[in-house]
């Protein structure tokens, strides 16, 4: 077993089409010890072949209501001692949205937040997005301020600074870079949490994690940093690295992950 616990996390935007396109060759030769998927968007029995029971994985899924939409996955290569599903609201549950697994000590929130845009662009979900986000962070803050180590991984659905997207000045109105959401972000980021990848790579420009489907945006590199590693404070002497594998295709989002540190979790 490698000293390193690898975290991994990636919108599939379907994983029956990720499947076809490479994700169980990906997937077993990730490293990844834990692995959230978002926007499934299948049940267990539309899952592909490979994942209905994969071997030398621990497999948990989480669907909405509605048929092809939402829905979050984890894989773990040694199973969970619980998953939390509920936020105790009907309207947040029936989306589909949330794992919060435990691993001894350790504490994985797998997430997939929605977007903010209604179904005519016209940001008309953004204040059930600021709820959703407002209430997951009630669930998590008291264990995260007692010191739990915690990391909530996932798609955020937000570019937090300008250099988190390609094209700040024309996106200042548009879902995901909203005033509003990146101030949502940031009262996360001043109760403690701590964005993985900008406490390692602090100025980077050009890191993102998605990228329209459309004018060649990923070949450009036009995109957006909307996923995410928040790590607990109580993490942080056990991260190691935090990093996007820009490389891996398959969806229009890329995975992202972190190395923790095995021994200094205890």
């Amino acid at each position: 077993m490698s000293d390193d616990l690898r975290i991994l996390s990636w919108n599939v935007n379907g994983i029956r089409a990720c499947a076809r396109h490479g994700f169980m060759r990906w997937l077993n030769s990730s490293g990844g010890d834990i692995v959230g998927l978002q926007e499934v968007r299948a049940r267990q029995e539309q899952m592909p072949p490979g994942l209905k029971r994969p071997r030398k994985w621990q497999h948990h899924l989480v669907a909405a209501e509605k048929p092809g939409y939402s829905g979050v996955s984890m894989l773990s290569r040694s199973a969970p001692d619980s998953v939390l599903t509920s936020m105790d609201d009907a309207e947040f549950d029936r989306e589909g949205r949330l794992q919060l697994a435990t691993f001894g000590d350790l504490q994985v929130a797998n997430v997939y937040f929605p977007n903010g845009s209604g179904k005519g662009r016209d940001n008309s979900r953004v204040p059930f997005k600021l709820a959703f986000y407002r209430r997951l962070f009630d669930m998590l803050q008291a264990d995260m301020a007692a010191g739990r180590p915690i990391v909530v991984m996932g798609d955020f659905n937000t570019a937090h600074e300008p250099i988190d997207l390609a094209r700040p000045k024309s996106n200042r109105k548009t879902s995901g870079f909203l005033p509003e959401e990146c101030a949502e972000l940031t009262r996360w980021l001043d109760a403690g949490w701590v964005d993985s990848f900008r406490h390692q790579h602090a100025d980077q420009e050009g890191a993102y994690s998605w990228w329209a489907q459309r004018g060649n945006c990923r070949a450009r590199n036009v995109g957006w940093r909307i996923d995410y590693l928040l790590v607990s404070p109580g993490l942080l002497p056990a991260l190691r690295s935090s990093f996007l594998l820009t490389e891996v295709m398959g969806s229009d989002h890329c995975p992202i992950g972190v190395d923790l540190d095995r021994r200094s979790l205890g």
